[in-house]
């Protein structure tokens, strides 16, 4: 871990407007419309637009009222957009199937999830991907605050780093058709890379909308779906991933909750000074109800899955109880990345004695 995350390493973010981030929004909308009538709602959403036209499909067992088109068509006005959908909804119970093994308590799903924390920044994340995401955030806001007018929702950034410092900085922008690249190049560098980068700014190479045009953007420009920006969600692909996604699903759903465990205790840990960096990974069978593993690791590959077992329970509903997850705080988690955030439950520092 050590040696990748001081080596070379490229990260990227999106902005909330991105195509996949609209159906990420929209599938967490929907599940928190969902706890918030009824705690013990079981969702699984997914989101695909494409070019006027936008399907929601997946698994609702629930006691709430929802109006699924109208929190889409919301969520998607909230960005930005501004031309109207085509929205169709496809949806219908989980599979009794699964239910019967989540009902004792049991994981929703099998697979493995992990969770990183290192005490290079003061969000305990990787510096890149802390510097990716306030570019993303930084480019949306000149947008929504009305100091660049110009700019439309759609947006990706990205930085490229060597031997521990900053080489790329790279910033595609939606923008209206009749700005020039110049004045879209000269209005980021100077309003948002430099104040994001500040005395990091020596020596970097800038690149933006190398293109020379993103006029056209959103579900206009591209298909967007849910789940598809999962390493955006994450660690930047600094280190595994498991490959299940955390949008739309509730928190029986261990893609999910068992992520955002192995988060909180990889965070804690580090807080904590058993490590300066630390991978946790958990993996799950279907309906049962201890994982069938827990592994804890530090920089220098010491095992601490020992430590982990004793102050953790990695039991779904344990989990959901202890980080008290019920709650309609997910639409916040669906665009610039699901860690490193205050007030979200897995970021808490506890003591561990």
């Amino acid at each position: 871990m050590s040696k990748k995350l001081n080596d070379t390493y490229t990260v990227e973010s999106v902005t909330s407007g991105h195509p996949d981030k609209v159906c990420d929004q929209i599938s967490d909308s929907i599940l928190d419309a969902c706890l918030a009538q009824d705690p013990k709602s079981r969702v699984a959403v997914e989101t695909f637009g494409s070019h006027g036209h936008l399907v929601i499909g997946g698994e609702v067992t629930t006691r709430a009222k929802v109006n699924y088109k109208k929190i889409a068509a919301q969520v998607y006005k909230d960005i930005g957009y501004t031309k109207k959908l085509d929205i169709h909804e496809y949806l219908v119970a989980q599979s009794p199937d699964i239910a019967q093994g989540v009902d004792t308590g049991g994981a929703g799903d099998q697979g493995i999830m992990y969770g990183f924390a290192t005490n290079e920044t003061p969000e305990f994340l990787p510096l890149g991907v802390v510097l990716v995401h306030k570019l993303a955030k930084g480019l949306e806001k000149l947008r929504t605050s009305g100091v660049v007018k110009w700019l439309k929702p759609d947006g990706k950034t990205q930085v490229t780093f060597h031997n521990g410092k900053i080489r790329t900085v790279l910033v595609s922008c939606q923008h209206d058709k009749k700005v020039t690249q110049t004045e879209i190049k000269k209005t980021i560098t100077e309003k948002l890379i430099r104040p994001v980068l500040g005395v990091l700014m020596k020596d970097v190479e800038i690149l933006v909308n190398p293109t020379g045009l993103f006029v056209q953007g959103g579900f206009e420009a591209d298909a967007g779906l849910t789940g598809r920006k999962i390493i955006v969600d994450t660690y930047g692909g600094l280190v595994p991933h498991g490959g299940g996604c955390f949008s739309g699903k509730d928190l029986t759903k261990v893609d999910r909750s068992g992520a955002y465990m192995c988060r909180y205790v990889a965070k804690n840990l580090v807080a904590n000074g058993f490590a300066k960096e630390c991978l946790v990974s958990v993996a799950y069978a279907i309906g049962h109800i201890e994982p069938l593993m827990v592994y804890a690791v530090d920089e220098n590959g010491k095992d601490l899955s020992k430590l982990v077992r004793k102050h953790f329970d990695f039991r779904p509903r344990a989990i959901i109880e202890r980080l008290n997850l019920l709650r309609p705080i997910y639409r916040q988690t669906a665009a610039y990345g699901h860690f490193g955030k205050m007030g979200l439950p897995w970021e808490e520092v506890i003591k561990i004695k």
